[in-house]
């Protein structure tokens, strides 16, 4: 599973230096190449000889390459990676790479990384649950980082508590489990959508709705971390794709999503229809700005297209379709119904009732129904996080 993988191992100024040979070999044994890159103080606690020796590779710990005029290429490095672990990380290194604070050659090697990241904090229980600390670590995360728990148990200061390095085969399970998870797309095409729709009223006003796009954005880019080819359709969001995997197509009104979705949809293996689709639109737009006279104004309204019940009808046998229902009361019998009339494999249900969830956060809490009767409950989490979770479902 790891044969030819490229590894990025990042080490801090922390006691559990002492850990990372024992990861480095696991990860070696099993065929990954390994770049490590020390910080100046994690020399203190684990020789680069050591490092350097088990990894096959000189370890990088300063811009430049003593006595040559040579500079280790931060950008290069950062392209070469298929993964980036820093491990242990320090609270002053997550402090710099939450906010871009590079003054060492980890840091720009970290905001140079082209590729999943994956952080393990390890320091003492108080640091640890410093709010400072737990904020850059939130940051983090919506970056896209994952981030591997430290655990509970002796630390250094003799304390006992959440603070201690995972485990080097644990680490090494979890970095075996993500390029496990990179090839169960492969071959696959992933078919999208995501944002609003604008539905006009004249050349300067529209129906919409708040939606922002982050989910079917991230449901975008787990798909392609996942090995997927995706097409994107979506709404007039302000959110930018960062996988070259994904195709984006903008459009504007849901009748121009319809068109697009007809076009991608037949040759797509799986059809997520995350978009917030206008479901009404003014009868006719007017040509010209309407101008307030101080009189009441009347907008007749009629449906939009049913982008969903076409692509339900037009479902071929070995496709997947997926909806999204975003439900302010008895949201689980709304979900249903639309799951059956819709003929959809499965529905991802949202409720307004929930804290933190829905338009405009970055968190989102969500229920997910297959259309055999399993009911799979979701707690609020990063929608990040949360598109991760419909893709496990999905792929089980």
């Amino acid at each position: 599973m790891l044969k030819g993988k490229k590894i990025v191992i990042g080490i801090t100024g922390s006691i559990a230096a002492y850990k990372i040979p024992f990861l480095i070999r696991l990860l070696i044994r099993n065929g990954a190449e390994i770049q490590v890159i020390m910080t100046p103080t994690a020399k203190e606690f684990v020789t680069p000889l050591t490092l350097s020796t088990l990894s096959q590779r000189p370890v990088i710990i300063d811009p430049f390459v003593t006595g040559t005029g040579e500079w280790n290429n931060h950008v290069e490095l950062g392209q070469w990676a298929d993964l980036m672990l820093f491990a242990p990380v320090t609270a002053n290194t997550l402090s710099k790479m939450a906010r871009g604070n590079a003054d060492n050659f980890l840091i720009t090697a970290y905001l140079s990384a082209k590729c999943p990241v994956y952080i393990a904090p390890a320091m003492d229980l108080d640091m640890y649950a410093h709010p400072s600390t737990q904020q850059n670590i939130r940051m983090l995360r919506s970056y896209g980082n994952a981030v591997i728990e430290p655990q509970t148990g002796e630390l250094a200061s003799g304390l006992t508590g959440p603070g201690r390095l995972e485990e080097p085969a644990v680490i090494f399970d979890i970095i075996v489990g993500h390029f496990r998870k990179t090839t169960l797309l492969k071959n696959k095409k992933v078919m999208i959508t995501a944002g609003p729709t604008h539905e006009k009223i004249d050349p300067v006003r529209y129906i919409s709705n708040y939606s922002t796009g982050q989910m079917g954005f991230c449901l975008a880019e787990e798909a392609a971390l996942r090995g997927a080819k995706v097409t994107l359709i979506s709404g007039p969001v302000n959110l930018s794709i960062s996988h070259n995997s994904i195709t984006q197509i903008p459009v504007e009104s849901a009748t121009e999503m319809h068109k697009e979705c007809l076009k991608a949809a037949p040759d797509s293996d799986i059809l997520i229809m995350a978009a917030a689709v206008a479901d009404f639109k003014p009868e006719h737009a007017a040509i010209q700005k309407i101008k307030k006279d101080g009189q009441p104004l009347t907008l007749n309204l009629e449906p939009t297209i049913d982008i969903l019940r076409d692509l339900g009808n037009l479902k071929k046998k070995n496709q997947i379709l997926v909806g999204f229902a975003l439900e302010t009361n008895q949201e689980l019998a709304h979900a249903k119904k639309k799951l059956k009339e819709k003929k959809l494999d499965l529905i991802v249900l949202n409720s307004l009732q929930d804290p933190g969830a829905g338009f405009g956060h970055l968190t989102n809490k969500v229920t997910v129904i297959e259309k055999n009767g399993k009911v799979h409950d979701g707690v609020l989490k990063l929608k990040s996080e949360v598109a991760a979770d419909i893709w496990d479902i999905i792929t089980a």
